[in-house]
């Protein structure tokens, strides 16, 4: 089966994931989507207060940054899976090393997401906790040495070894779920490695949110994935 990747835009806090101009980048990357007919699935998560109105206005899927792992209630301040599903997102991020959770809150969330019809992409600091967190049955898993996050340096290139330790390790427990690769992620180049490395795509944030024209870059990335697909070849499982 013809692997598909997937480029997921965390759009954090930053100024340009508020208001107008969450929605324009959420609109660049449904165009780079449609551009690309299915060859690549493109993903955003904007911030709580931007999820309804980008969840209403996309056709790609919109995922919450994060959920809490509580139960509806009189918890103040708490965001619960029931109340991103009612926003309309299709998912939620979970794990970040922004805002880490215990394995057994991981796994209450991903039972309840299940439960919900709602996907998971579920980030991890190193191969040893991505394949912990892989027996808990996500959707997908994302590789993300914190280290590394937000810098600029990728590490599909700094840390190689860290993707292909992290394939190999998830697959002994789980075949299906989908591996990406996060932190440092900044240019076309990084997202082809990620993909020749082994994963199927890339967790990306600042490289789209603080460029000057995030529908290049998204589309770059998208292009240059597709074409590490093709060297790779069309027979390839999912990974």
């Amino acid at each position: 089966m013809r692997r598909v990747p997937v480029l997921a835009i965390n759009f954090k806090a930053y100024d340009t994931a508020i208001g107008r101009s969450a929605l324009n980048i959420g609109r660049a990357a449904e165009r780079v989507y449609k551009e690309f007919l299915g060859s690549v699935q493109v993903i955003v998560a904007p911030p709580f207060t931007e999820l309804r109105t980008l969840a209403e206005s996309l056709e790609i899927p919109v995922f919450a940054q994060h959920a809490d792992p509580v139960e509806p209630g009189a918890r103040t301040g708490s965001i619960p899976p029931e109340a991103i599903k009612e926003a309309g997102a299709r998912g939620f991020l979970a794990n970040h090393s922004e805002r880490k959770l215990r394995l057994d809150e991981i796994l209450f969330l991903t039972r309840r997401a299940r439960a919900l019809g709602l996907a998971t992409l579920v980030c991890a600091s190193e191969p040893e906790e991505a394949a912990a967190i892989s027996v808990l049955d996500p959707d997908m898993i994302a590789v993300e040495p914190p280290e590394l996050i937000g810098t600029g340096i990728a590490v599909s290139r700094a840390k190689p070894e860290v993707v292909t330790r992290s394939v190999s390790l998830i697959r002994k427990y789980n075949e299906k779920v989908t591996i990406l690769t996060g932190a440092g992620i900044s240019s076309a180049e990084d997202a082809e490695a990620a993909v020749l490395l082994g994963t199927s795509g890339v967790l990306v944030s600042s490289a789209v949110m603080k460029s000057k024209e995030p529908e290049r870059v998204i589309n770059s990335m998208a292009r240059a994935m597709v074409r590490a697909i093709e060297r790779l070849g069309p027979s390839l499982g999912s990974s």
